[in-house]
C-alpha cells in the first residue's frame, strides 16, 4: 500500500462498512446500556506528579507499516503478562483487515486480566461506539483526523452516555484544540503520522505544554523502551501507550516493568513555557 494512502484506505473500509450497516441504532444503544459494568479507564492513568508512569500495554498482531509483529499472539496471555508487569490498562487492536485484530482478541484479553481495556480501532459512527461497549471494552478511541467536529462531539457524548471513557487522539495543535472543544478529558498524542505512518518523536514533546493539566495526557507510538518513555514522562505525560516493543519483548512482564520505573514530571501550561 503506498504510504500516502494509509489513513484514507483504512477509513474507506470502515465508512463503507458503516454505510452498509442496517442494524437498528436505538436497539444497539439500548443493548449497550444494559451491558455489564465497565472498568473505569481514566483513574489508573490520572497519576499525580511524582507517581510512576502509567503504561497502556497493547495487544497488536500486525500493522500496515511493520507487517506481522506476532502472528501467533495469544491476547489473553499477553494481557495477563502486562498486568503482572504493572500495566495500568490494556489496548487491543480490533481492526481485522489492516491490523489482524478482532473483537475476540479484546474479549480474550479482558477475560484474562482485571485491567480496563481500550478498543483500539477506527471509530467512525455511533454503531462502532455501541459495538465497543457490547464487546466488553471500557474505553473507545476517537481519532480527530478521521472525524468531523460534529462526529467527534457526538461520538464522545455517546461514549459518555454508555459509561465508556474516550481516548481522543491528536497529531498537532489544531487537532488538540478540536479535541478540547469536544470535551476530551483523555488526550492521546500519536507520534505516528497516519497519512505516511512515519514516526516523529518530537511531536508529543511539542504538544505537551498545550495540554491542560486537568486533561490526562497519553503519548502514543514510537516508544521503543524506557529511554523514550522517560523522555515523555519528563515532558509531563502521565501515560504512554506501547505496542510493538512489548509484543516483541522476550519477557513482556519485565518490559512493562521497565517502562513504569520513572517518576512523572509536572506538565506546564503553554503560557508558562513561552512566557
Amino acid at each position: 500500500m503506498p504510504p500516502d494512502t494509509y489513513l484514507s484506505a483504512i477509513l474507506a473500509v470502515h465508512r463503507a462498512r458503516a454505510a452498509a450497516d442496517r442494524r437498528d441504532l436505538d436497539d444497539l444503544v439500548a443493548r449497550a446500556q444494559r451491558a455489564p459494568a465497565t472498568r473505569p479507564f481514566a483513574p489508573p492513568l490520572s497519576a499525580p506528579a511524582g507517581d510512576p508512569l502509567a503504561v497502556i500495554a497493547e495487544v497488536k498482531r500486525r500493522s500496515p507499516s511493520k507487517g506481522v509483529i506476532d502472528a501467533d499472539l495469544d491476547p489473553g496471555r499477553a494481557a495477563a503478562d502486562y498486568e503482572a508487569g504493572g500495566a495500568a490498562c490494556v489496548s487491543v487492536l480490533t481492526d481485522i483487515e489492516h491490523f489482524g485484530g478482532s473483537p475476540a482478541d479484546l474479549g480474550a484479553a479482558r477475560a484474562a486480566c482485571s485491567l480496563p481495556v481500550l478498543r483500539k480501532d477506527f471509530t467512525v459512527c455511533a454503531a462502532d461506539v455501541c459495538d465497543a461497549r457490547l464487546m466488553g471494552a471500557d474505553a473507545v478511541l476517537l481519532i480527530v483526523a478521521a472525524l468531523s467536529d460534529d462526529e467527534l462531539l457526538g461520538l464522545r457524548t455517546l461514549a459518555e452516555e454508555l459509561s465508556l471513557d474516550a481516548v481522543v487522539e491528536v497529531h498537532d495543535q489544531a487537532e488538540l484544540g478540536r479535541a478540547l472543544d469536544a470535551g476530551a478529558d483523555i488526550v492521546g498524542v500519536n507520534q505516528r503520522d497516519l497519512t505516511t505512518f512515519a514516526v516523529d518523536r518530537d511531536r508529543a514533546l511539542a504538544l505537551a505544554a498545550h495540554i491542560p493539566p486537568e486533561v490526562v495526557a497519553v503519548a502514543e507510538s514510537g516508544i521503543d523502551g524506557p529511554d523514550d518513555a522517560f523522555r515523555l514522562a519528563d515532558a509531563g505525560y502521565q501515560a504512554v501507550l506501547v505496542g510493538e516493543s512489548l509484543v516483541r519483548a522476550a519477557d513482556r512482564r519485565a518490559a512493562v516493568r521497565a517502562l513504569t520505573g520513572h517518576r512523572v514530571g509536572v506538565r506546564r501550561r503553554a503560557h508558562e513555557v513561552t512566557g
